[in-house]
């Protein structure tokens, strides 16, 4: 739950007993629990008017998609967790079928001598 072990619940459990005191404690839960349902229903009423307002082109829209982490998961490496899936290996890369690269000879220019101007460099 949130990424807590057992040992910082159970020291979140102790702090709120010092705060609240065992009297207050549960309608201090009870309080928190109704505040969570509430954001929680505010939230999925949110995203159903987003859903509607979009129309149905955007059916399967899911706002996590918006975080950066889920879009490159899903755009990027959904391809390679698919192909080692279903070949129990990674996929292979083509080899490349270019010449390797050879730089063009460039004439140097002289003590004093001003380059070329290049008008469509600009």
């Amino acid at each position: 739950m949130f990424g807590l072990g057992w040992m910082e619940i159970g020291a979140l459990i102790v702090i709120a007993l010092l705060v609240f005191g065992p009297d207050k404690l549960p309608q201090a839960a009870s309080q928190a629990g109704k505040t969570l349902r509430n954001l929680r229903r505010m939230a999925n009423n949110a995203r159903d008017d987003l859903r509607s307002g979009l129309g149905p082109e955007f059916a399967n829209f899911d706002p996590a998609d918006l975080n950066p982490k889920n879009f490159v998961r899903k755009h990027l490496l959904d391809d390679l967790e698919d192909d080692w899936n279903n070949n129990n290996r990674p996929r292979e890369l083509e080899p490349a079928t270019t010449a390797p690269y050879t730089p063009e000879p460039v004439d140097e220019l002289g003590f004093g001598e001003i380059p070329p101007y290049d008008a469509e460099a600009t």
